[in-house]
């Protein structure tokens, strides 16, 4: 079987259709490629052939390309990658030229065969750049299907023709949303967007009326017509100048000049303005396979792609049957349980939402009501769908009511005897089966699991907050879970469509192991004297989106005074943050408790927006002269990269892959490095053997290399290569 069909209809159109065997959504390989181009050739050589419609088989058109193909052709080009790299990416532009000119004599643009693309849903990334490359699109009335370039996101930018030829459609400026942000549109804002021309109730029946009625001057692109300008002005244009000179801004303000694929896309466009197109496309494959050469591309690509796929299909679950939650039990109904309950009703699953007084669970089945509300407000969802979320929801006092759950989620307030009570109330009602998973960021499983008599049915499930937002969630097994009950939590979290990592026991277990360390290292210098804003920008300019002091105002400081006071209860004499809890002890005895009190780190108006940071920190003097600003980022790095590898020296983490989704996902870890692990390997084991030891010398033990990145900085070994099957096992 081939990925495309070729069929002529009785009216000399000829139907390509893609549909990808074995596979739920269209993804195109080389081999599929060169199918397209006989297709093609076939069409425009065949006199009986009228025009072309190319459609899909499937649901949806494409979902961009088979990204595991650059990684093949990087291997295969032997001592001279980047070569191959763009050799692929503009034979890529030769054929999608062939299908854009169709046939047309050169001098008088006449005598081509039109070329129409009947988008039925989604399309993504090379499947848009097909479409663009055609001579007119027509995409489903369907609000739920997207359209767009969202290659941004995964590091790089499009590569095959959509960057020059869409820049070119509207000009750069209206092109930034869609080539600079990778936002996906839905067909009728794509229409207004000019990435769809029509929007169409039978895509493939407007297409083929369109081709049979099409004429020459129809089917040829502005950019190939004499006299051409861009749209907005081209960079020598006083206004296209200026739009340069503002996306130029836009770009170094939003990535800080730490995400390659944004300043090289720019880089594209604004060279291929000046020159003929097809130089253009030239210039587009340069900079793509300059991009697909950074170090940073490839990590973001395993990271945001491969890896998460993978877990998100179950990488690591237990071999054991399907554990789908059909029915969920959701207890406490502050923010976290109102969260949990519900992403757990958009995905069609009964809910019981219990609280200690009805007004409470009733506030908490509001939230759903309210998120509801606002998604209809922007038309992002419909009254209808409302009803249906509202319906799955029960909110009551009633433990009864939890009979017949198969997963229970317990999100009460972080104390172990509560915690304790709940478990014993749930198990009276609930049948053996039914696993029982408490929502804890930072009390051990194993702990909370005493009070259980099914021990092996007991696992934590940790939500990130806000729960509708945030895509990470972490499953922590007790010392006794069980493979059913990490299958169940698993399963439940692919219904609820997010990211799931699977990690051992411990305090602070992965993600809080390594976020606090960086909130920390950005208070304790705080109280060495290091200007916040050096502190603040630093991380910025890392790619967090947020400083610590502000991801400490966000979480709250008196959350951050309750987990140091239990983490000195258990660490003894052995704890290491004294210096922290001056500060944070005394921001909390102010009041200063961060944005939801309207004070702490920063300073916030009537209406709880941060203008700028508190002057009050002024109490601890600034040093003369300031650190500087590699030595401060490295501190906030290393401060988390090194709890990392102790994780997975500690056998916290099993498998690198979680190490760095979940730090990506979780806390914002510098997405443009791939991950803790991902960033190691860039830097190399040695160097940051010598980094550590400068740092330990300076600030202290905290930063002292952990064994096994030493051993491997002596055996010049990788997290990635190698060594890495070791480390997954």
């Amino acid at each position: 079987m081939t990925d495309f069909t070729y069929d002529i209809d009785a009216d000399g159109v000829a139907i390509i259709t893609w549909d990808a065997p074995g596979k739920s959504m269209n993804v195109l390989t080389r081999e599929a490629f060169a199918t397209v181009e006989d297709h093609i050739d076939r069409a425009l050589g065949d006199d009986a052939v009228k025009g072309i419609v190319i459609t899909s088989g499937k649901k949806d058109f494409a979902g961009g390309m088979d990204l595991n193909v650059l990684a093949s052709i990087r291997a295969e080009s032997g001592d001279n990658p980047a070569q191959g790299l763009f050799d692929f990416t503009m034979n890529g532009h030769r054929i999608l030229r062939k299908l854009e000119r169709a046939g047309m004599d050169a001098k008088t643009n006449k005598g081509g065969k039109p070329v129409a693309c009947a988008i039925n849903g989604t399309c993504a990334g090379i499947g848009t750049e097909i479409a663009l490359a055609c001579h007119r699109r027509f995409m489903t009335d369907n609000p739920k299907a997207k359209i767009g370039l969202p290659e941004i996101l995964l590091g790089i930018f499009p590569g095959g023709g959509g960057t020059t030829r869409y820049s070119r459609m509207v000009g750069a400026m209206a092109a930034a949303p869609v080539l600079l942000e990778g936002k996906m549109l839905d067909p009728k804002k794509a229409k207004s967007a000019s990435l769809v021309d029509e929007v169409s109730a039978d895509p493939v029946a407007d297409a083929r009326a369109w081709v049979l009625a099409a004429k020459d001057a129809d089917i040829v692109k502005p950019w190939d017509v004499k006299g051409w300008k861009m749209p907005g002005g081209a960079p020598y244009h006083p206004a296209g100048f200026m739009t340069f000179v503002g996306a130029s801004a836009m770009v170094n303000g939003k990535t800080q000049g730490v995400f390659p694929a944004a300043k090289a896309l720019l880089s594209a466009v604004y060279e291929g303005a000046l020159v003929p197109f097809d130089t253009a496309l030239k210039i587009e494959a340069r900079w793509f396979t300059h991009v697909l050469m950074n170090p940073s591309s490839s990590a973001m690509i395993r990271s945001l792609f491969i890896n998460k796929q993978a877990l998100e299909k179950g990488a690591n679950r237990p071999d054991v049957a399907d554990q789908t939650v059909k029915k969920l039990g959701v207890l406490g109904a502050g923010m976290m349980g109102a969260g949990i309950a519900l992403v757990a009703a958009m995905a069609g699953i009964e809910v019981v939402l219990i609280d200690q007084k009805q007004e409470a669970a009733d506030k908490g089945k509001a939230h759903s009501a309210d998120y509801m509300d606002k998604g209809i407000a922007r038309k992002k969802a419909t009254p209808e769908k409302k009803e249906q979320v509202l319906a799955q929801i029960t909110a009551t006092t009633d433990y009864a009511a939890l009979k017949g759950c198969d997963l229970i989620i317990e999100a009460v307030f972080e104390d172990v005897t509560i915690k304790a009570e709940v478990t014993k109330a749930v198990e009276a009602v609930v049948g053996a089966d039914c696993i029982f998973a408490t929502n804890t960021s930072t009390l051990p499983i194993g702990q909370l699991a005493k009070a259980s008599a099914r021990p092996e049915n007991f696992i934590g499930i940790h939500f990130f907050s806000p729960v509708e937002k945030m895509m990470l969630v972490e499953i922590i097994k007790g010392g006794q879970s069980g493979d059913v009950a990490v299958a169940k939590a698993l399963d439940f979290v692919r219904q609820i469509r997010k990211t799931p990592i699977v990690v051992n026991d411990a305090r602070f277990f992965y993600a809080n192991r390594c976020i606090i360390p960086y909130i920390n290292e950005g208070i304790r210098m705080v109280a060495e004297g290091i200007a916040p804003p050096l502190i603040e920008n630093a991380a910025k300019m890392l790619g967090f989106p947020l400083g610590p002091l502000q991801l400490v105002d966000e979480t709250s400081i008196d959350l951050g005074v309750k987990i140091a006071k239990a983490t000195r209860a258990a660490m003894g004499d052995a704890y290491p943050d004294g210096a922290v809890d001056e500060v944070l002890f005394w921001m909390a005895d102010a009041g200063r408790l961060g944005r939801k009190a309207g004070a702490g780190f920063y300073a916030y108006d009537e209406k709880g927006k941060r203008t700028g940071l508190w002057d009050g920190l002024s109490k601890y003097p600034q040093t003369d002269p300031q650190p500087d600003l590699s030595e401060v980022q490295h501190r906030l790095m290393f401060a988390q990269v090194l709890e990392a590898v102790r994780a997975l020296e500690d056998g916290v983490l099993s498998d690198i892959r979680e190490g760095d989704v979940g730090a990506i996902l979780g806390w914002g870890f510098a997405p443009w490095s791939g991950g803790p692990f991902s960033w190691l390997d860039m830097i190399g084991a040695a160097n940051a053997v010598e980094i550590c030891d400068d740092l330990a010398a300076t600030h202290g033990d905290r930063f002292k290399a952990p064994d096994m990145l030493r051993d491997m900085a002596a055996e010049n070994a990788k997290f990635y290569g190698a060594t890495q099957a070791q480390q997954v096992a």
